[in-house]
């Protein structure tokens, strides 16, 4: 055996107070894309105040949930409501309570950012002095006010996507649509994106729903749900999600993993699971087996692993794969 090591413990997040006000209900849809099904009989309720993060792999659905979220496509069957209005017979009223930020760039990099903005203000009716103070506002939040003449094209992508942001907040929309919103993002700028989403939400009780394939940035949502081949696999807090797997994770590299999988069960009548050729236990108080399984297959055990429930780990216990299986035909 070569390797035998523990991994340091995930840091549990503050608690944070479920909101009670649904704002968001999304009932039995289904939506197909010629020949395959992108959503299947989908039901998920998102709160007033809340991150909701909507996390799966490419193909998952995410993305036809999103666009059918913003009114850009109808479900075969099912109801949408957003904040008391029925979205598939009143899409004109609903996107005055939306705000949207796409995945791909939805300013026009030729005009500035205050132009942008101005713009976006005209489409909702705004102008005048209301509309100055608003477009001064976000700018003055998001960090841009130095960079309010720059024509878009010339920012960095995290100065675009704050721009963006401006853009999905200027009307203040009771619900903001944010699709995989660190796309192209670097770590610092990221972070900032998130920091000034998280301040623009606390001030206004904004419900943030946004769709992302990323670990880390679920972790940052209050809530996730978690979806994969068009369905609901399961919601909730993300501790509540990882302690919903119990106990410690287990995962053994091994030159023949199935072999190694076989004597585990004989030997110590533990079940296991090979994921991507390594071997892979769910068990409270993992520790007691690390020693008892790497003395018992020395010749077998080259690296075993023990660490705490992630996302990932979640995910990978309700659907049966990883989070980055690859998928063929339309995004969804």
């Amino acid at each position: 055996m070569k390797k035998l090591h523990r991994t340091a413990a995930r840091r549990q997040p503050p608690e944070t107070r479920e909101p009670q006000v649904t704002v968001v209900r999304v009932d039995k849809i289904s939506y197909s894309y010629k020949n395959r099904l992108a959503l299947a009989d989908f039901s998920l309720d998102a709160y007033e105040g809340e991150i909701l993060g909507i996390l799966g792999p490419n193909g998952s659905g995410k993305s036809t949930l999103f666009r059918i979220l913003s009114t850009l496509l109808l479900p075969a069957t099912g109801a949408v409501d957003i904040g008391g209005i029925d979205v598939l017979s009143r899409p004109q009223d609903a996107r005055r309570l939306i705000g949207v930020v796409f995945q791909s760039a939805g300013l026009d990099g030729k005009l500035t950012v205050f132009e942008n903005l101005r713009y976006q203000g005209y489409f909702y009716g705004m102008k005048g002095e209301f509309l100055d103070s608003r477009i001064e506002y976000l700018l003055n939040t998001l960090g841009l006010t130095d960079r309010r003449n720059s024509r878009v094209e010339v920012l960095s992508g995290g100065l675009q996507r704050r721009a963006e942001l401006a853009k999905g907040l200027l009307h203040q929309p009771r619900v903001l649509l944010l699709d995989e919103p660190s796309t192209g993002l670097d770590p610092a700028a990221r972070r900032d994106f998130w920091t000034h989403l998280r301040e623009s939400r606390k001030k206004t009780r904004m419900t943030v729903l946004l769709t992302t394939h990323l670990l880390d940035e679920a972790e940052g949502c209050d809530r996730v749900a978690i979806v994969d081949r068009g369905r609901l696999v399961v919601s909730g807090r993300p501790a509540d999600l990882r302690s919903s797997i119990g106990g410690d994770i287990l995962v053994i590299r091994s030159k023949d993993a199935e072999k190694l999988q076989r004597n585990i069960r004989r030997a110590f009548g533990l079940t296991s699971s090979l994921v991507d050729g390594e071997v892979r236990m769910e068990m409270k108080e993992g520790a007691r087996m690390i020693s008892r399984i790497a003395q018992a297959f020395p010749q077998l055990v080259e690296e075993l692993t023990m660490r705490k429930p992630t996302l990932e780990d979640v995910f990978l216990h309700k659907t049966g794969h990883r989070l980055e299986r690859p998928l063929t035909g339309n995004n969804g």
